[in-house]
């Protein structure tokens, strides 16, 4: 019995000392890109702030943000899962504790004596018996309940890095969408012109056609650009009203809410500065990954729990109470007793169902170092998609602002000629139609680059760490 118990207490001990497994090492990265990217905007190294999205200097956006971050229900889903984690780990935090228990009781005891094999009892029966007693027990499981509490702050960690995730998404939806709605709002008012001009111009071909000034081939083709720009209309204000309808989900309203702001590009000022945080922060600032951490460190308490298994559990007791035969007796002398105990529990033999267990938890723990590195390396690609997206918007703006005001000094040029005589009002018309396309393309360049600078603010983890707490 001596070999046992020592042999007990020595796998105890190696049970507490086991370590619990290594993360999976990241390889150091200096740069997001292989090449420099070229836009001047970018800050390296400065943080980001908490509101981010107030760089656009939009109070109806911000409103809107704050609006969405203290009503929507995604928001709120994700803070009631958090809530539950803690309260797990809470419970779990108290079961360690040694357990401490009142018991009250009463019990009618009949007793045949035939059924003994004596002719009578030294009592009459039946017999009532009341008992009142307080035990206290703790169990030492060798390090499987402080690994399991472990694991249960790991998943605390992780609901808390899925709601700063969940915020910090819900942050850049309202703000991609309002850039979206005011683009969209300032097409359709381009495009309605555009139509209207088209109009002007067909009315002066057909009077021309009854003139027999131009053929009516010509007037044909003008009706079918009239109807083509007109088409394009429904499906502009389509997709407007459904970017209305998703800011109102967004912030916990129906989409027929009335009160949302209505957004322009006009109101909204590209950030100047675009702080660029290192590749070698990113991993501390983007909550997805600092929640697949805590997925990972969970899973190696798992395996802790898993290991701890194999060892023994000892429960020590002890019982305290009074047992009498009248209520009125139970708290009098001479009615006492106490109870000291000491059990151990050992698995011998299990099939190999414990160790199939652990190499399970072992198996888990690979697959969350797995999903942790791909974490990593998908937000690195994230970042650098968005850097070479910038440098495009910024290329494409300068193309088509150079368009823009191309086709301005065009039609100034033809209005010009027309006053001198030089050319026929339907030729200014077409050229103000141009004029407007390139308004169109230009406003869709300003608004990717607004887009893309507040995906790239999001994609460096938006700056949450910079909250008060």
């Amino acid at each position: 019995m001596r070999r046992l118990l020592c042999g007990v207490v020595a796998a105890a001990t190696a049970a507490c000392g086991t370590d619990p497994p290594r993360p999976p090492e990241m390889p150091a990265v200096a740069e997001y890109t292989s090449t420099p990217v070229d836009e001047a905007r970018l800050a390296p190294g400065k943080d980001i702030p908490a509101e981010w999205w107030t760089l656009f200097r939009s109070p109806a956006l911000d409103g809107l943000v704050r609006r969405a971050l203290a009503d929507s229900p995604t928001l709120a889903r994700a803070g009631a899962r958090l809530l539950q984690a803690q309260e797990d780990l809470s419970a779990r935090d108290g079961a360690q504790l040694p357990k401490l228990d009142a018991k009250l009781s009463s019990n009618r005891v009949d007793v045949q004596p035939e059924s003994l094999g004596v002719p009578a009892l030294p009592v009459a029966m039946p017999l009532d018996l009341h008992l009142a007693s307080v035990s206290v027990s703790y169990t030492f499981d060798f390090g499987g309940t402080r690994r399991e509490l472990e694991g249960l702050r790991a998943e605390v960690d992780h609901q808390q890095y899925e709601l700063e995730a969940a915020r910090l998404m819900l942050a850049g939806n309202v703000v991609t969408t309002a850039i979206r709605e005011a683009s969209l709002r300032e097409q359709i008012a381009e495009s309605e012109e555009i139509v209207a001009l088209q109009a002007r111009e067909l009315a002066i071909a057909e009077r021309m056609e009854a003139l027999g000034g131009v053929a009516r081939v010509d007037v044909v083709a003008q009706q079918r650009d009239l109807a083509q720009a007109r088409a394009a209309l429904p499906d502009l204000r389509r997709d407007l009203q459904r970017m209305r309808h998703r800011l109102a989900l967004y912030v916990g309203l129906a989409p027929s809410a009335p009160e949302l702001p209505e957004f322009r590009l006009a109101e909204l000022q590209l950030p100047a500065e675009l702080p660029l945080s290192l590749p070698s922060q990113l991993a501390r600032q983007r909550p997805d990954i600092r929640s697949a951490e805590a997925l990972l460190a969970r899973a190696g308490a798992q395996v802790g729990v898993a290991t701890a298994a194999l060892y023994p559990q000892l429960t020590l007791s002890a019982q305290l109470g009074s047992l009498a035969t009248s209520p009125g007796d139970l708290f009098a002398g001479g009615h006492g007793f106490s109870l000291l105990g000491a059990s151990l529990f050992y698995p011998l033999f299990r099939g190999g169902e414990l160790q199939a267990r652990r190499r399970s938890a072992m198996a888990a723990y690979d697959q969350a170092g797995a999903a942790y590195r791909e974490t990593v390396l998908q937000a690195l690609q994230n970042v650098a998609d968005v850097l070479r997206a910038l440098e495009a918007d910024a290329a494409r703006l300068k193309e088509r602002s150079e368009a823009e005001e191309r086709a301005r000094r065009y039609r100034d040029i033809t209005a010009q000629r027309l006053a001198a005589g030089g050319v026929s009002r339907a030729a200014v018309l077409e050229a103000t139609r141009q004029h407007r396309r390139a308004m169109i393309e230009q406003l869709q360049a300003i608004a990717d680059r607004y887009a893309d600078s507040a995906a790239l603010l999001q994609a460096l983890g938006g700056g949450w760490w910079q909250e008060p707490r």
